[in-house]
């Protein structure tokens, strides 16, 4: 309704491809986008309420269909594979890929994936079923050299690697060989926080504090903040107030409900308590650019 879509977001990482919730049409929005699913190696669903997973089952098919042969990786809440391996058995579907299937858990913050650049992980929200965040934190990688500091100085393999680690070198001749002076500063490491469905709960913040960018539902306005609290949901304003608890760079706002066909209202009642927020657009792709500290 009014141009918005169900939850999903396609999640790039260097050559990786993660798709955060599945609603229904996703695979339609995909298509439209010139998103190739082909490349979604993970699938991540944050909780069983239909705008949030049913257009999965229609996307496997999909890769079925397709015959795609890679792996693919789903990571979701109790009764997801369950649901997923019904379906599958009554229409008599034997899948031409395999899929791997890990059950989530809202006890505290937990490594889902440990890639050698970033780490995916899930945490509690507070919803009226069981419903997980997640939250992709970037690793710190090698540092580049300075280019004339070799050029002085004749440095062994070991001290390079040590100093392109981030570690200053103690040579056996006693030098000492520090990391700030050989290589250029570390790019700053990115994050990103996604919030589906959850209710106002201030004890939340320090699992997303500081990223760059949090996503955060901001279902009503706070006009309505009864009916919120009713449906286990937040208002703008508390998205707000969340943000700023947490101290996130910015606030990507989104889950609108259908009874506010302009949303500028929503986004001034957020942007009074979090200059930096922002809505999130259909098709909108958003970076979060490396800088150096």
């Amino acid at each position: 309704m009014h141009g918005r879509n169900h939850t999903a977001q396609v999640i790039r990482f260097g050559q990786e491809f993660f798709l955060l919730d599945c609603g229904e049409g996703t695979q339609i929005q995909l298509r439209k986008y010139k998103v190739k699913t082909s490349k979604i190696s993970t699938i991540f669903i944050s909780h069983l309420h239909g705008d949030h997973y049913l257009g999965l089952i229609g996307l496997l098919s999909s890769y079925h269909l397709s015959k795609r042969t890679e792996v693919l990786q789903i990571f979701g809440p109790r009764g997801l594979n369950e649901i997923i391996t019904t379906h599958f058995r009554w229409s008599q579907t034997r899948l031409n890929y395999p899929l791997e299937f890990t059950e989530t858990t809202t006890e505290g913050k937990v490594t889902l994936l440990d890639h050698p650049q970033f780490t995916v992980s899930s945490f509690p929200l507070q919803h009226r079923i069981p419903t997980t965040g997640f939250i992709i934190q970037e690793k710190a990688g090698l540092r580049s050299l300075i280019k004339e500091k070799l050029q002085e100085t004749e440095l062994p393999l070991e001290a390079i690697q040590q100093l392109r680690l981030g570690h200053d070198y103690l040579a056996s001749d006693g030098i000492h060989y520090f990391a700030k002076d050989y290589c250029h500063p570390s790019a700053s490491l990115r994050s990103y926080a996604f919030c589906s469905d959850t209710t106002f709960t201030p004890s939340l913040a320090p699992y997303f504090e500081g990223v760059d960018l949090l996503y955060h539902e901001a279902t009503f306005m706070e006009a309505d903040s009864h009916r919120a609290a009713e449906t286990f949901h937040c208002t703008a304003s508390q998205a707000g107030q969340l943000a700023q608890l947490a101290g996130v760079k910015k606030l990507l706002l989104g889950h609108f409900s259908s009874r506010y066909p302009d949303l500028s209202e929503l986004l001034a009642e957020a942007q009074t308590i979090f200059p930096n927020s922002i809505l999130s657009e259909e098709g909108i792709t958003y970076p979060i650019p490396s800088s150096h500290e």
